[in-house]
């Protein structure tokens, strides 16, 4: 079983970064959500060798939505426990910068669907079935309203 624990700090030198996603907010303060398969998910990615944690998700989203962002920030950290496993998948906030015309992934030959949902509908449209993606939601809702008014 996957075990999940959600931290608002560094991530430890000794745990992996397999994982670098974001939470986006528009103006209006909605939240970009990527569709795929019928299902909201979070956009982000593998970090690239000697790339930090904002280029990993500026590039992801520009690969995956064609969507650039500007005020990226560190939230903090999922801690994955499977197994024998741990690692950290970290989270970020950034602000959108322009929503260009969608285009295929290269790297999945996939055009995801993507809508901007209102701050009060992305736990339930996300559905984490986990304490910790929920409280990082909330967390980084806080976080945008305090960074970007």
């Amino acid at each position: 079983m996957v075990n999940y624990t959600w931290y608002n700090t560094s991530v430890p030198k000794d745990i992996e970064v397999r994982q670098v996603y974001g939470i986006v907010f528009s103006n209006d303060f909605d939240v970009l959500l990527r569709i795929e398969d019928n299902n909201y998910k979070l956009t982000g990615g593998k970090p690239e060798e000697n790339e930090s944690y904002e280029e990993t998700l500026k590039r992801e989203y520009i690969e995956e939505l064609n969507v650039e962002l500007d005020d990226c920030y560190y939230l903090g950290y999922l801690l994955v426990e499977d197994n024998n496993e741990r690692y950290a998948q970290v989270r970020m906030i950034a602000k959108i910068k322009s929503i260009n015309e969608n285009h295929i992934d290269r790297a999945t030959g996939k055009m995801y669907g993507r809508e901007l949902v209102s701050i009060n509908k992305v736990k339930e449209l996300l559905n984490y079935q986990d304490e910790a993606g929920n409280l990082m939601i909330d967390e980084a809702i806080k976080k945008a309203k305090e960074i970007y008014g």
